[in-house]
C-alpha cells in the first residue's frame, strides 16, 4: 500500500462561483491543469485565497515564499499545470491561475478541500507474498485514464485508458514483473504476486479524467524483506506466526486458513474476533488470537501444513503462506525450549537437510496447487459463508 502512500481522492464536480470542486484526502497529491496551448510568451499567475504562490514567464517557473506551501508545489513551465503535493487540511481554499498574453487571457477557479483521515504508511511484504494495491477511487466507471509506474520508469507499468480502450500490464523494462501483474478492470487496483526483493520502491498511480481539469496521484512505498517463511516446531509444542504489523488498523481485516479452510478471523471495524475448531475439530482449543497485533498461536502443535494469512483494507491487501513442519526431535542441536522460547526457527539452521528439502519441495508444490485452483475460485466471501455453515457454532474470543 505512503510517503505519500494510498491517497484517497473522493471527487465533487460543481459549477458556480468557486468554479471546479475537487476533495482530496490527506497525505495525497492532485495536479491543477490549465488544459492552455502555450506558445511560449504567456505569464500564467496561480493564487491562493488571492495569495500569489507561484508562475511561469515565458516557461521558467518561478514561487512565492508562501510557509504553508513549502517544498509543495511543482509547477509545469510547458503547460502551467500546478502540482500540490502531500495535500494537508491547511492547503484547503481557492486556487486561481491567470492566463495573459498579446492574444488572449482566460482563468479559471478551484475549490480544493482536505479530507481529514488516518494518512497512509508504507506496505511492507516478504519475499513470495502477494500485495494488491487499492486506489480507492469510487465509481471509477468515468475515469478515462488510469496510469500504474514504478520507480522512475516513465513509461507505465499498467494501463487503463477506457475511451482508447486499452487495458494492459508491462513486464518492465528488465522483465521483473513478468506473470505477476493482476490489473483489476473494474476498480484499476494492481496486485503484484510471488514478489521478490527486485519488486520493493516507490509504485505510483495516476487518475484522470478528461471531464476534469485535475490529477490524482497516489503512491504507495513497498518495502519486500528477504526473509525465509518455512517454520519448524517440536511436536507438542506451541508456535507463533506473526503478521508483521505492531497494531491493528481500524480497518483491517484479516483471515488465517490452514490448508484452504478457515480458522480464524479478525474484522477490526466491527469488533470482531474467531477462532474455529476447523471441520475436522482438529484445532480444538488449540488456537489462540493476538486481538491487537492479529498473530496466531498454534498450542500443542502436531499438524505440519501451509497456513495462510490475509490482511485486507482500504489501502491494500497483503497475501503471505508459512510452511510449518513439525519435528519430533530437536535436530541439529536445536532444543525444545530453543523451539519453544522463538517460536519461529529458520530452517537454513536446520542440518537435517534431507527430509526438510523434501518436506519444503512438497508444500512449494502445495502452494502451487492452491494459487490454481484460486483462479478457478468463486468469490471470496461468499464461498466462506458456504464454509462456515458447515461449521460448529465458533468460539468468540472477545
Amino acid at each position: 500500500m505512503k510517503r505519500a502512500l494510498t491517497l484517497f481522492l473522493f471527487p465533487l464536480f460543481a459549477s458556480g462561483v468557486f468554479g471546479e470542486s475537487v476533495s482530496v484526502m490527506e497525505g495525497d497529491s492532485v495536479t491543477l491543469h490549465t488544459d492552455a496551448e502555450l506558445q511560449g510568451d504567456e505569464e500564467i499567475v496561480w493564487r491562493f485565497n488571492m495569495t500569489r504562490i507561484a508562475k511561469v514567464i515565458r516557461n521558467n517557473a518561478t514561487y512565492d515564499a508562501v510557509v504553508r506551501f513549502r517544498d509543495r508545489l511543482q509547477l509545469d513551465n510547458q503547460t502551467g499545470d500546478l502540482k500540490i503535493k502531500k495535500f494537508r487540511v491547511p492547503h484547503s481554499g481557492l486556487y486561481k491561475f491567470e492566463i495573459t498574453s498579446p492574444r488572449v487571457s482566460s482563468d479559471k477557479t478551484f475549490s480544493v478541500s482536505a479530507v481529514s483521515g488516518t494518512g497512509v504508511k508504507p506496505v511492507s511484504v516478504m519475499v513470495g507474498d502477494s500485495v494488491t494495491l487499492h486506489i480507492n477511487v469510487p465509481d471509477i466507471q468515468r475515469y478515462d485514464v488510469i496510469l500504474w509506474r514504478f520507480g522512475q520508469q516513465k513509461s507505465p507499468l499498467a494501463e487503463i485508458n477506457r475511451k482508447a480502450g486499452i487495458f494492459n500490464t508491462s513486464d518492465g523494462p528488465d522483465g521483473r514483473f513478468r506473470h505477476r501483474l493482476l490489473l483489476d478492470s473494474q476498480t484499476g487496483s494492481l496486485t503484484i504476486e510471488s514478489i521478490g526483493t527486485k519488486h520493493s520502491g516507490l509504485y505510483e498511480v495516476d487518475i484522470s479524467n478528461s471531464s476534469s481539469r485535475y490529477t490524482t496521484h497516489k503512491t504507495f512505498n513497498l518495502t519486500v524483506s528477504d526473509a525465509v517463511k518455512p517454520v519448524l516446531v517440536k511436536k507438542g509444542y506451541s508456535v507463533t506466526l506473526q503478521i508483521n504489523v505492531t497494531e491493528i488498523q481500524k480497518d483491517d481485516q484479516i483471515l488465517w486458513m490452514f490448508e484452504d479452510i478457515v480458522i480464524a478471523e479478525i474484522d477490526e471495524a466491527a469488533k470482531l474476533f474467531y477462532i474455529y475448531d476447523g471441520p475436522d475439530g482438529r484445532f480444538r482449543d488449540r488456537l489462540k488470537l493476538d486481538n491487537q497485533t492479529g498473530s496466531l498461536t498454534i498450542t500443542n502443535t502436531c499438524t505440519t501444513g501451509l497456513y495462510e494469512q490475509k490482511i485486507s483494507s482500504r489501502r491494500h491487501a497483503i497475501k503471505r503462506r508459512f510452511t510449518v513442519i513439525v519435528t519430533a526431535v530437536s535436530g541439529s542441536g536445536l532444543s525444545a525450549a530453543a523451539v519453544t522460547g522463538i517460536g519461529v526457527v529458520d530452517l537454513l539452521l536446520v542440518s537435517a537437510a534431507g527430509v526438510l528439502v523434501a518436506l519444503v519441495i512438497h508444500y512449494r508444490r502445495k502452494i502451487s496447487e492452491l494459487e490454481r485452483r484460486s483462479e478457478r475460485r468463486q468469490p471470496l466471501l461468499p464461498r466462506l459463508r458456504n464454509t462456515i455453515r458447515d461449521w460448529k457454532t465458533p468460539r468468540r474470543e472477545r
